[in-house]
């Protein structure tokens, strides 16, 4: 099937005159999953991993993507025909290394230039320009190849009350102001959902898993505009809410046509946000202030309301996955099990909790092997069953009108092996250091991943992931600026300084392709500590009490400080989920948090 699409899609290359075609895994908003309109790349390559840019010639074909899906993606590609590039790996080229190889003098590079962001293409324009090649940058050629295309659908938007919110829209719109003023900026083009959504109080379903909606915005020192489908699930509510904050509602479609149209002004946007087509769109004598989205920094800093509800949705949460673990133990190996039957049963778990609205991703639910694949996704024509020995990795989160969740724990459902115990130790002592650093105001997510990674390095191992991102508020569960990584990669938007009131995940895990993977996730609320002549202290306030599987822990690998940590961390679990627990099920609580020495 994917070969007799790539055979249709070079025909229509050879009609057009292109001799490389590129599809990202993009929408026009650079939004990291994206609704099935958009699936260009998985439908012409049968790759359904999150991340990856197919590139198209007449007569090969590669796809590249990151280290959290080598091996899937060594498995969906197979027969066909399409080379997998290993991103980041020695001696693989970038796309635009890879370009310059493959490209004729003269060659043609096409592509669609709303879901190719402008920074990228200009990279793409230099190869070009040296093998004086040109680009088509306007076809879309799915459009005309993919006969059963899903339309671009606009679901109902609804308003989060600011008891939720904690902050008004007319209050962010005036702070954008002020980013602008110190810009000297007449307008702002805002372009990013999740950006949109948080200012202005509006949350949607047009991206699976993200409740964001479809939409742009515009903004000047006199007006809002804001492009997008009049639909609303609450009837005027949500349009009283921007007549009061003197937001002006146009047509999504009419975007590009207001744009064309603008003269003369100095506009702010974040140049890397921005698709190719919207930056070739703006008139030559716009003066563009390229710095990041203010609204980036703004909803990554969680208010005083957003954080305490941030902690009611983790207590519900905890309490769900919990009981999901005493259900695993209990059940494994006594009744049918499988890694789709588990993933929905925690679903249900989350469903009977107040204000839950949606998983925040497609849970991970990953048995034995299929533990090594970092983002694995079972489907119930091929999944695994699970059996009473091994390890099972469940990656999750929910979505609740108190904020998202995301969390990761793996189990022991029966005898292991000493290397499964060392790695899921290793794992262990990882997630502790992190979680427990105290560190000067100042510091970004690259200084501090190394606590989490040197029990790794010391070992000679390491996971091809970063160790923790940003999570958003009832928004995207991977939210910029803040992250926890090793290494610097360029207009990489996850290196901001930590500020008190920004999440983040602390999830290191270790993955051995054909045995098991384990993976162990607590987000982290960043807060203010002390402060001295020094400066200003900083520390993590856990979100996340979930009990860790002491059936796994090597403990003759654990220092004493080791010890410590997960020590407190369990009497912290137990004080805060005890309470909702009763008979059998509080025995057990109090069992797996058990203090150990």
């Amino acid at each position: 099937m994917v070969q007799d699409r790539l055979y249709k899609l070079r025909e229509k290359m050879k009609e057009e005159g292109i001799d490389c075609y590129l599809i990202p895994t993009s929408d026009y908003h650079d939004s990291e999953y994206v609704s099935d309109f958009f699936k260009v790349r998985h439908y012409f390559s049968g790759f359904t991993g999150s991340a990856g840019t197919l590139v198209v010639n007449l007569e090969s074909a590669a796809l590249f993507t990151d280290g959290r899906y080598f091996i899937q993606a060594e498995k969906e590609l197979s027969g066909s025909g399409i080379k997998l590039m290993k991103t980041g790996e020695e001696g693989v080229p970038t796309i635009s290394q890879y370009l310059d190889q493959c490209l004729k003098e003269g060659g043609v590079l096409g592509f669609d230039g709303k879901v190719v962001m402008g920074d990228d293409a200009d990279e793409y324009e230099t190869v070009l320009k040296k093998k004086k090649g040109k680009i088509i940058w306007e076809k879309d050629l799915a459009q005309e190849i993919w006969t059963k295309r899903p339309p671009l659908v606009h679901h109902p938007v609804f308003l989060l009350e600011e008891c939720y919110s904690g902050e008004s829209t007319a209050s962010k719109i005036a702070r954008v102001r002020d980013a602008m003023k110190e810009k000297e900026a007449s307008m702002h083009i805002l372009t990013a959902l999740d950006d949109i959504a948080w200012l202005f109080n509006i949350r949607g379903n047009d991206v699976e898993s993200c409740p964001v909606a479809f939409a742009f915005c515009v903004i000047t020192m006199e007006q809002v505009l804001l492009f997008a489908k009049e639909c609303t699930e609450d009837g005027s509510k949500v349009w009283e809410y921007f007549a009061e904050n003197n937001v002006t509602l146009l047509s999504y479609q009419d975007f590009y046509q207001y744009v064309s149209d603008i003269h003369k002004q100095k506009v702010l946007l974040c140049k890397a946000r921005i698709s190719c087509f919207l930056r070739r769109k703006l008139a030559d004598d716009v003066i563009i202030v390229d710095r990041p989205n203010p609204t980036s920094l703004m909803k990554a800093v969680k208010n005083q309301t957003e954080m305490e509800n941030l902690r009611k949705a983790h207590l519900k949460d905890g309490i769900a996955v919990t009981r999901f673990m005493y259900w695993l133990k209990k059940n494994v190996g006594k009744q049918d099990m499988t890694e789709v039957s588990a993933a929905e049963y925690i679903e249900q778990l989350r469903r009977e909790n107040e204000h839950f609205i949606e998983p925040s991703f497609s849970t991970i639910c990953a048995y034995g092997a299929n533990g090594a694949i970092v983002h694995y996704s079972a489907a119930p024509e091929n999944c695994a069953r699970i059996k009473p020995e091994g390890l099972l990795m469940v990656d999750s989160g929910g979505h609740y009108l108190e904020g998202s969740t995301d969390i990761t724990r793996t189990f022991a459902l029966g005898p292991l092996t000493e290397e499964m115990k060392k790695h899921f130790t290793l794992v262990l002592r990882a997630m502790l250091n992190l979680k427990d650093t105290r560190f000067l105001y100042g510091c970004r997510g690259v200084n501090l991943d190394i606590r989490a990674r040197e029990v790794f390095w010391e070992q000679g191992l390491d996971y091809k992931h970063g160790t923790g991102h940003g999570v958003g508020y009832l928004l995207n569960v991977h939210e910029g600026p803040n992250g926890f990584r090793w290494k610097l990669i360029p207009d990489y938007q996850q290196n901001a300084v930590l500020e008190e009131g920004m999440v983040t995940t602390d999830e290191p895990g270790i993955y051995i392709e054909g045995s098991h993977g384990v993976r162990i996730e607590n987000e982290l609320l960043c807060r203010k500590g002390e402060a001295n002549e020094y400066g200003q202290f900083m520390y993590f306030e856990d979100l996340t009490y979930v009990p860790i599987d002491l059936e796994a822990v090597d403990i003759s690998l654990l220092e004493k400080k080791d010890k410590e940590r997960l020590n407190r961390y369990h009497r912290e679990v137990f004080g805060k989920l005890s309470p909702y627990f009763e008979g059998e099920e509080l025995k057990w609580l109090k069992l797996v948090t058990r203090e150990i020495e």
